[in-house]
Order: C-alpha cells, then structure tokens, then sequence
C-alpha cells in the first residue's frame, strides 16, 4: 500500500463525524517529501463543518509548506469518493493540477489529476 493512502486512512480514524458517521481521512505530500494530513471535523451546524482535505492543506499551510505534489482522501464508501467542490477550489489554489488519490477501506484506489475534477477553476488569473 502506497505510504501516503496508508497516511489518509490512518488520519481517518480521527475524524469526528457523530452526525453524518462519514469519516475522511486525507495526506499531503509536500514538494520535501513531508506528509501533512487531516481528518474531517463535523459540528452540529453541518455548514462550519471542516473536510479532511481542507485540514491537511491549512495545517501544511500554517506549518510552512509552500509547494504540494499529491494527496490521498480515504474514506469507508464502495465508490471512491472524490473531494467536495470546496475542497476542489482550496486545492487548486494551493496545490495546483495536483495528483489526488481516491482510496477506500476494501484497498481501492484510483489516481487522478484535479484539472480531471474541476475544469475551468476560477483562482487569481480572474482579478
């Protein structure tokens, strides 16, 4: 199993979902090789709820990461769940045409660009 899937899963466990029980576990790798990673962090609001691959990115963020090369978003589902539309404009702000792997607990994954996943981003170039 890839080390950074392994990462996402194990970052997984951590997660606090006692409404939805969705638990996602996410890791980025940054430009050093370093591995941040990140679980999602519900409240009862639904809307101020945090996912995994937001976490994994503030928290490279605020530890000084500056450049990503992947990430990998675990979670418990048959289809490989891809990040939300939030997620996908965080990621392409500071991360770029990042590689992402979808993985589940049964040890399915699947690698993709995020330009596959959020065409015609808006980011900077726009203001």
């Amino acid at each position: 199993m890839d080390s950074l899937v392994a990462a996402a899963l194990k970052a997984r466990e951590n997660a606090h979902a006692p409404f939805s029980k969705f638990k996602v576990g996410a890791a980025l790798e940054d430009s050093t090789g370093q591995i941040h990673t990140g679980c999602n962090v519900e409240n009862a609001t639904y809307g101020l709820t945090v996912c995994a691959e937001r976490v994994a990115i503030f928290k490279a963020i605020s530890e000084g990461a500056k450049s990503f090369k992947r990430i990998a978003v675990a979670a418990d589902t048959d289809l490989l769940t891809p990040p939300c539309g939030a997620c996908r404009q965080i990621l392409w702000e500071f991360c770029g045409d990042i590689e992402i792997v979808l993985s589940n607990l049964n040890g399915k994954s699947e690698a993709l660009r995020l330009a596959a996943l959020f065409p015609r981003p808006f980011d900077r170039s726009f203001l």
